[in-house]
């Protein structure tokens, strides 16, 4: 069974199990996602923040930022493709350029050249597309490894990775496996002083994650202009 193929079956699984969950409507596999959460929380802790801030300490400024180039840029893939599936045709013009450009006098993304040029970046994914043509988020859902998600952007999570996840699709594994550990090495390395200050502030660890998750994902959906809630 590979990745995907397991990330599927856990979203299932956990989906089966909250049908005899009664609890908060929003969150009804609370007690599944608080320890999946506190397993994340135990493994960023033991692993990943230790390895992220020796990055940061050891690697110097500009090539932290040509790392973080590069990855947006690839990720400029994915945005472009989901531009394309939600009929945004001004956005996927402005994306397609910003890639190119990027890609090109940007030294394959090393470079944002694009963002100078008034070419913002900015971030679609199949789960905001499902959400766009007006797909329900599901239960909330942390997954192992990966934290914080919805089912239906779980199922939009494994579509990108299937289909514009170009790291996770370069077949040469020796080349692949440490590209995406710098991956997530460099996006941990970023988030450094917002972890600990969530840390330090946040009552309920978990909490303080659900909401800002599904409030962001929702803002994201509607592009910045979630429509109002009514009582």
């Amino acid at each position: 069974m590979n990745f995907k193929q397991t990330l599927l079956a856990t979203t299932l699984a956990a989906g089966l199990a909250g049908c005899a969950t009664n609890g908060d409507p929003s969150d009804p596999l609370e007690p599944l996602n608080r320890g999946i959460h506190s397993f994340n929380e135990s493994v960023d802790k033991a692993v990943i923040k230790p390895v992220a801030q020796g990055y940061d300490t050891v690697v110097p400024g500009f090539a932290k930022t040509g790392v973080r180039n590069f990855f947006s840029n690839l990720n400029d893939v994915t945005v472009l493709a989901n531009d394309i599936l939600q009929l945004k045709l001004e956005h996927s013009a402005s994306d397609f350029l910003r890639l190119s450009i990027n890609s090109t006098f940007g030294f394959f993304g090393l470079l944002d050249i694009a963002t100078e040029m008034g070419l913002r970046k900015r971030n679609e994914d199949f789960g905001q597309t499902l959400g766009y043509w007006g797909v329900g988020t599901g239960p909330y859902l942390v997954l192992p490894f990966l934290g914080p998600s919805t089912f239906r952007d779980t199922l939009g999570y494994v579509v990108d990775t299937e289909y514009t996840d170009l790291v996770r699709l370069h077949e040469h594994v020796p080349t692949r496996n440490p590209t995406l550990a710098l991956r997530v090495v460099s996006r941990r390395a970023d988030l450094l002083e917002a972890k600990e200050a969530v840390d330090q502030a946040a009552l309920d660890g978990y909490e303080f994650m659900r909401d800002f998750y599904l409030e962001r994902r929702k803002s994201l959906i509607h592009d910045g202009k979630p429509p109002e809630e009514k009582f």
